[in-house]
């Protein structure tokens, strides 16, 4: 069940209306982007490489919904969930490690077959570089470091962001705040003199629950995109602000183009 085009369209209609909010009340001095449902949509390549794992295990195939639904936790967990065994009570380590090999080999070589970046992200991302040049930016995403430093690269996303790390950056992952903490750390080395950067005046930036309470456990603030790939999840989460595509970023967080 390879999910193509056809299926990137059909289960792509567009976000229902969100109450419009105002900008952040303060005046960033960081801002760190999820990855997947952020800044790129890469649903149809992580289903088609669970669905190619499954095969691979003899298991039947999951519809993408449901595969969708387990993502934003990290590339072990996905198969977990795909295998029917989050909790890792039913197969043994052995059998986890061979799966998560095998949809980390195909996912690599098939990560870019339908995935692309968001109508309106670099222009954003552009709009708050001419506006603040000195203004940091990074990626904190649970999928591996490897294919997301890849997958900016490919798409010249990387030009923007001092640093891009992964889910397997760190001894834990997102929502624990360790990720988030040491990019603000290095964000504050970048120009050695000025005060150093507080969680307070750091925005996360992402489409799941799992973004906006990463910002909450250090205390940064946070934007919803209701465009993403988990905006069911953000209502119970509730971030400062939404944005219902990337072009609202600039004006939540007071930038515009000089």
């Amino acid at each position: 069940m390879t999910i193509g085009l056809f299926s990137v369209l059909q289960h792509h209609s567009p976000p229902p209306a969100y109450h419009s909010y105002m900008p952040l009340d303060i005046t960033p001095r960081l801002l760190v982007f999820d990855l997947d449902g952020t800044l790129i949509d890469s649903r149809v390549d992580l289903c088609n490489s669970v669905n190619a794992m499954l095969v691979h295990l003899g298991k039947p195939q999951l519809p993408e919904a449901v595969i969708a639904s387990y993502i934003g936790d990290g590339a072990s967990m996905l198969v977990r969930r795909a295998l029917g065994d989050p909790e890792g009570d039913i197969h043994d380590e052995e059998y986890v490690t061979d799966a998560l090999t095998f949809f980390l080999d195909y996912y690599r070589i098939h990560k870019l077959d339908f995935t692309y970046v968001y109508a309106g992200v670099l222009e954003a991302l552009e709009t708050i570089r001419d506006a603040n040049p000195n203004l940091p930016m990074a990626v904190l995403t649970n999928k591996p470091v490897n294919p997301s430093r890849d997958i900016c690269a490919h798409f010249k996303l990387d030009r923007f962001f001092f640093q891009n790390y992964g889910g397997n950056s760190f001894h834990t992952k997102k929502p624990d705040p360790h990720g988030i903490l040491t990019v603000i750390a290095e964000a504050s080395q970048l120009h050695p003199g000025a005060p150093p950067i507080t969680p307070s005046e750091t925005v996360m930036i992402g489409d799941s629950d799992v973004d906006i309470l990463t910002a909450r456990n250090c205390g940064a603030r946070s934007i919803g995109c209701t465009f993403g790939l988990s905006p069911h999840t953000l209502a119970a989460a509730q971030p400062d602000q939404l944005a219902n595509s990337p072009s609202d970023w600039p004006s939540l967080i007071s930038v515009t183009s000089r």
